[in-house]
């Protein structure tokens, strides 16, 4: 039956084992050198001093990517500003609060498979309500969901896919790709080869009303994080999705429309060594820098230690009562001096948002914007 994008995909197939795929020569070389980029990641997270630092620095960074995929837009500034306050993010724009939801549902979602020791669809379920803090679940049956050319694209509003629908098909769909995720004996494929793979399915089921290219996404960490390719769920993946949607998109649409899974495996597989290899890269140079800052600091400052350098890398807007806690002091006039002489020694640097002032690592935020 001919691919039309104007009906329901009702018969997207279910996933089997792939042999022509599996043994690809083209697939296999990719496979190789992209597991070896993750290796490095992992080698890179080996040396961090606390993991959980990267929370707001790179996952941030990736949260901010992902999002604008969805045309979903802010600014680096006002996400430092809302990570660093609970007030700043009460009062941020509904885009920074997207992003900063997504950040929430990526570390939700890595606690949940932790606990569980696996991917199923109440955590599928939880991570798309968390991006869009909503109560919903699936798609209804009746739901005329179809994907759009956006508003600034050629032919805007055109209908581009419409995913499939009907009384009990997403549910049968989501079983056959949670069961191919989950099952190693039914489906023996490489993970990472299988990832890419299960990425295209969930798009192409879209089992939200919205968000699915969010929890897509997440899902793809989590699954790496699962599988033990990635230590933790910071992989800068949106990034190259972004310099690349135009290739992102006519991909997935040649597996839709002719079944041709080659390109769209090869393209994935590169998003990952790419990425990996900025990952690293990243993570390296905070770590250096780090390093230098230490180094810097304890040579000129008395109270300067470790768990302080940590702490003003934890994150690009540092507000004083932070390095307070870590230090236990609660003085105002004690934090100010403090705060005066990280900023007299080029450590951080004062910016003023109306009675509110924060203190900037530069040096953090040249790396994760460079």
């Amino acid at each position: 039956m001919a691919y039309n994008r104007l009906k329901p995909f009702n018969n997207l197939p279910l996933l089997t084992p792939n042999s022509e795929i599996e043994n690809d020569t083209d697939i296999l070389k990719k496979l190789v050198s992209a597991s070896r980029a993750l290796a490095t990641v992992n080698s890179s997270f080996m040396r961090l001093p606390n993991p959980l630092m990267l929370v707001n620095t790179i996952v941030l960074q990736e949260a901010k990517a992902s999002t604008e995929i969805e045309n979903i837009f802010t600014t680096e500034d006002a996400l430092y500003k809302a990570v660093s306050d609970t007030l700043q993010e009460d009062k941020s724009n509904i885009a920074t609060k997207e992003v900063l939801r997504y950040r929430e549902a990526l570390w939700a979602g890595y606690q949940l498979i932790k606990e569980d020791g696996h991917i199923d669809l109440e955590c599928i379920v939880g991570i798309f309500r968390k991006i869009k803090n909503t109560s919903v679940g699936l798609r209804s049956p009746a739901s005329l969901t179809v994907i759009q050319r956006g508003q600034s694209e050629f032919r805007s509003g055109e209908v581009m896919y419409t995913p499939p629908r009907g009384p009990g098909i997403l549910e049968e769909l989501m079983v056959n790709l949670l069961s191919y995720l989950n099952d190693e004996k039914k489906y023996p494929t490489d993970p990472l080869l299988k990832m890419c793979i299960a990425h295209y399915q969930f798009e192409a089921i879209h089992p939200f009303p919205d968000g699915n290219g969010r929890t897509g996404r997440i899902l793809n960490l989590l699954y790496l994080v699962h599988t033990g390719l990635l230590n933790q769920p910071v992989l800068y993946l949106s990034k190259y999705i972004i310099v690349n949607k135009d290739d992102y998109y006519y991909n997935l649409g040649l597996v839709t429309q002719m079944g041709s899974w080659k390109p769209w495996i090869l393209y994935m597989l590169e998003a990952v060594e790419k990425t990996a290899q900025l990952t690293r890269q990243l993570i390296d140079s905070i770590l250096a820098q780090m390093d230098a800052t230490l180094a810097h600091a304890k040579g000129q400052i008395k109270w300067y230690n470790k768990e302080v350098n940590e702490l003003i890398f934890s994150q690009p807007y540092i507000k004083p009562k932070l390095i307070g806690n870590q230090l236990n002091v609660t003085s105002r006039t004690t934090l100010t001096k403090y705060f005066n002489e990280l900023v007299d020694k080029k450590i951080l640097s004062p910016v003023k948002d109306g009675k509110e002032l924060f203190y900037v690592n530069d040096d953090l935020i040249r790396i994760l914007e460079g």
